[in-house]
């Protein structure tokens, strides 16, 4: 297949296209390469992209409509993984119109390109940050998601909404990922496991919000490509059982699937923390801080759709992936 990529210079992005690419399908990698973390990264994700004859890349800022619109008219993809977004909950707070023009303006852009250049499927990055105030556990793509806490978790289930309209207007398939809390090698800088990692290396104190009583679904990075790749091969299809009496959140009369991609196994924070200071053989520095503005407490992530529809289901363990990590990151940064 013919397979755009946007954000294909981010984490996610760029272990997609080398597992797209692997397989033998031409992937098309957009991104603009913005500074929101350090761009030398970005260009080194980049670098193991450039060895596949059939990986193209294009520099492109999606809130672009002409060049988007170039794009699509131009290239003729068959299927779209959009990932391309700006990220993170806490930066939302400062930097509100960052996420409008890449979140909003970005995705609608996308939406145009695949409803007039007959893509057979869009599948894109919704985010676990989508349930908001939601507390009962595990959380679950049927249960109603009307409460976001962030202006980036109300970007991503507008995203949702968004696509459920293109799906419902114009029958384009669309499958919406909501995914928990990824981490593992070439991950991003803003991420805790980053952070921690650099700090605890440098004999620096790391910030441990919520007092350490946070829980997260980590999910390791080839889990969540697996899952993308599952369900970038099996378009949406119309739930023939949906009705308005009982509307389900997670399916359409239309062409519209959502889907939780997390490890199903929640960890403290404390907990996390321990295992990283196994794998680098030193101890953290723990600066305590109350709950941050936008965070939620926990994620739990029910994969159970995943698994009767898709037949997959996450299965890295945490130490496993974590020591992973810790290999990455002293080889990139040559730290022994």
């Amino acid at each position: 297949m013919k397979v755009l990529v946007t954000g294909a210079a981010g984490f996610i992005g760029s272990a997609l296209a080398i597992r797209l690419l692997e397989r033998g399908d031409e992937v098309v990698g957009v991104d603009n390469l913005n500074d929101y973390y350090d761009v030398n990264l970005k260009l080194a994700r980049l670098e193991q992209l450039r060895d596949y004859k059939n990986f193209k890349f294009i520099k492109l800022d999606i809130s672009d409509r002409t060049a988007v619109h170039e794009l699509f008219s131009h290239e003729k993809f068959q299927r779209v993984m959009h990932l391309a977004a700006q990220a993170g909950v806490r930066y939302s707070i400062t930097n509100p119109h960052a996420y409008i023009d890449s979140n909003i303006i970005g995705f609608i852009n996308i939406l145009e390109g695949c409803r007039h250049n007959s893509v057979e499927h869009l599948a894109y990055a919704s985010s676990s940050s989508v349930y908001g105030a939601n507390t009962h556990m595990p959380f679950s793509a049927h249960d109603n998601v009307d409460h976001p806490v962030s202006l980036y978790a109300a970007t991503k289930k507008s995203n949702e909404l968004m696509a459920h309209t293109y799906s419902h207007l114009y029958q384009l398939p669309t499958t919406g990922l909501r995914f928990f809390t990824v981490y593992g090698p070439w991950g991003r800088p803003d991420m805790s496991l980053f952070m921690f990692t650099r700090n605890i290396l440098e004999g620096k104190p790391i910030d441990v919000f919520n007092y350490g009583n946070h829980r997260r679904d980590f999910t390791y990075i080839d889990d969540i490509v697996e899952g993308i790749i599952r369900v970038l091969d099996k378009p949406a299809q119309p739930n023939v059982n949906w009705t308005g009496n009982h509307p389900d959140p997670a399916t359409s009369l239309a062409p519209y699937r959502i889907y939780n991609i997390g490890n199903n196994t929640p960890v403290n924070l404390l907990t996390f923390i321990e295992t990283l200071e196994k794998c680098l053989g030193k101890q953290a520095i723990k600066n305590l801080l109350p709950l941050q503005p936008g965070d939620v407490p926990d994620t739990y992530a029910d994969v159970a759709d995943l698994v009767n529809d898709l037949g997959y289901k996450p299965n890295m363990s945490l130490e496993t992936g974590i020591s992973n990590f810790v290999e990455w990151y002293r080889s990139f940064y040559k730290i022994n």
